[in-house]
């Protein structure tokens, strides 16, 4: 069962990409070909100045999706950087069991953006779900 605060990502989409100009993208999983998510930012200065999300129609990855985006436009890279999947899996109200991927599929989306922010770097690919 998804909490009030998933169903309400669902229900009432926010955050989607992809972002016309965006200066950061990241990528976890492989889009077309089981579970990924997508994320655009733009980043001034070191503040995202917007972001956005693309994933596949799994209710709780949009959820997380929309979650990190939101949580991303307005911020410093540096703040997203200290973001975990706890944080967003809280923030959600708790995702049910065989969900735990969504929110590590989003942080390694984020975490790949903000490499390419601050150069070349090694974000490590989250496992698939079995």
């Amino acid at each position: 069962m998804f909490s009030a605060a998933v169903m309400d990502r669902v229900v009432s989409p926010r955050y989607e990409g992809p972002l016309v100009s965006f200066t950061h993208h990241g990528v976890a999983g492989s889009p077309g070909d089981g579970p990924y998510l997508e994320l655009w930012l733009d980043i001034e200065g070191g503040t995202i100045r917007q972001a956005a999300y693309r994933t596949y129609s799994c209710p709780a990855a949009v959820a997380c999706g929309s979650m990190v985006a939101q949580l991303a436009t307005g911020r410093s890279v540096e703040a997203m950087g200290r973001l975990t999947e706890a944080d967003i899996d809280l923030l959600l109200g708790g995702l049910p069991a065989g969900k735990e991927h969504c929110p590590r599929l989003a942080i390694a989306a984020l975490g790949k953006a903000l490499c390419s922010a601050a150069g070349p770097c090694a974000a490590a690919e989250p496992e698939a779900p079995r």
